[in-house]
């Protein structure tokens, strides 16, 4: 009797562990949570998952952020990026990297308002017909591959070997980065290419001074992709933060090119059409509106246009007068004749942020982004029981004293010494989202720490 083995072949079986993988999301007050996640799963992706499971309204700000905690520095993630093919499988293991999850105003910004982002001092074209360009064509002038603009100003640079920093006129192309080692020259002979950014990401620079020593805090990075550590760092320093933000936005241009683009437009182009719709239900419903009046023993339509207008005026100054009194933290009602409980109904507001420093708050809104109109209320630390509104106007912060002030026994709030008075902080917030008065833009974007 012959015995023989009998060869049997299994069905293939790929481990669940090979598709997914557990990531640890980190948001701006140090918090953290643990996902599993696509292995392939997107930085877009991601924030719709996160936004899905916290209930967040998804206005197209959310960002995920590499954060490289020992050197200091930070990068946007693209949409289209996979963070964990293309980003974690980069990291070193034992440096303290992070994702970083929050909103951030102006990633998208430089589409809506190109010449905020490209100066016309910094920036060139081989194509300019007597010397200028439209500002509106400025983006496509970049992502188009049949132009070639250039941007070009004078930067800080650490030399290799050496901690010193040295003031070099920069050119970037899109063949890379290069310095003119001649003055302003961009003769070739007298270029010197500094870096391909293709290979490279651009980072942000998050404690310039104290921790590279450079001139100014508006500090970038080139890093190469396959770099671990510091090694091949190329450290630049700009003059001024709108000169630090036109380079980072021009580079991550080159970089990732029309993407970028695409990322922009396709949830834009998602909520246009939802726009569309819901204006076409609404007209419809509004054709049949008429003005009522419910105040007799029969109601009756409102006819006379005059009285309609009126009548509606008369509810706004009731609703206004309803407003002063308000809920606080406890649940008691609130209005100008209990100043005490007034100090409250600020407490509970997402734009409020308590006794944070000047400091803190300029950090907490260049974190969520240099758009004009980001905002937060804080306590003033210079004058007690008054505050402070923080404004992002023109990528620079200004801040501004809310000041209490008596009048008649009754307690107001005011920006401009009393020549307009509010009951509490968040009528003078609403009032200002609406309108500029004093500040030179309204109230668009606040500034909250949310927890992922």
């Amino acid at each position: 009797m012959s015995l023989y083995a009998r060869r049997v072949t299994l069905p293939a079986i790929t481990p669940l562990l090979l598709h997914n993988r557990v990531i640890k999301v980190f948001s701006e007050d140090g918090t953290s949570r643990a996902l599993e996640v696509p292995h392939d799963i997107t930085a877009l992706k991601l924030c719709q998952l996160l936004i899905q499971k916290n209930h967040y309204i998804d206005d197209q700000n959310w960002t995920v952020f590499e954060h490289l905690s020992s050197l200091c520095l930070e990068r946007i993630i693209e949409d289209h990026e996979m963070v964990i093919e293309e980003v974690q499988s980069e990291w070193d293991m034992e440096e303290d990297c992070r994702f970083c999850v929050r909103k951030y105003y102006a990633k998208y910004e430089f589409f809506r308002n190109p010449e905020s982002y490209f100066p016309d001092l910094m920036l060139s074209d081989c194509s300019e017909i007597n010397g200028t360009t439209k500002s509106m064509d400025t983006i496509k002038m970049l992502l188009s591959t049949s132009t070639y603009p250039e941007i070009h100003s004078y930067l800080h640079m650490t030399e290799k070997g050496k901690k010193s920093w040295k003031k070099q006129f920069f050119i970037l192309r899109r063949s890379g980065l290069y310095y003119s080692t001649k003055g302003t020259s961009k003769d070739p002979r007298h270029l010197q290419f500094f870096c391909d950014f293709t290979q490279s990401n651009v980072y942000m620079l998050l404690s310039a001074k104290k921790s590279y020593g450079a001139p100014t805090d508006y500090g970038f990075s080139l890093k190469p992709n396959k770099t671990r550590g510091a090694k091949d760092m190329k450290l630049l320093c700009a003059e001024s933060e709108e000169s630090k933000i036109c380079w980072v936005t021009a580079i991550r241009l080159y970089k990732h090119g029309k993407q970028i683009y695409q990322n922009y437009i396709q949830p834009k182009q998602r909520s246009d059409v939802n726009s569309q719709n819901l204006s076409t239900v609404r007209s419809i419903s509004e054709n049949s509106l008429v003005a009522m009046d419910f105040s007799g023993h029969k109601s009756r339509v409102i006819e006379n246009p005059t009285e309609a207008l009126s009548i509606a005026l008369q509810e706004g100054m009731l609703w206004r007068r309803k407003s002063c009194g308000r809920i606080s933290l406890h649940g008691v009602t609130t209005s100008s004749q209990n100043p005490a409980m007034n100090l409250a109904v600020h407490m509970s507001q997402p734009w409020f942020h308590h006794k944070i420093s000047r400091d803190e708050a300029q950090k907490l809104i260049c974190q969520q982004g240099l758009v004009n109109g980001v905002f937060l209320v804080r306590d003033s630390q210079s004058t007690p029981k008054s505050f402070v509104l923080s404004l992002c106007y023109g990528q620079k912060i200004k801040h501004f004293q809310i000041s209490p002030m008596e009048v008649e026994g009754e307690l107001y709030y005011t920006l401009d010494e009393g020549h307009t008075r509010f009951t509490d902080l968040t009528q003078l917030v609403e009032f200002h989202q609406l309108n500029k008065g004093i500040l030179p833009c309204t109230l668009k974007h606040y500034c909250t720490r949310v927890t992922v």
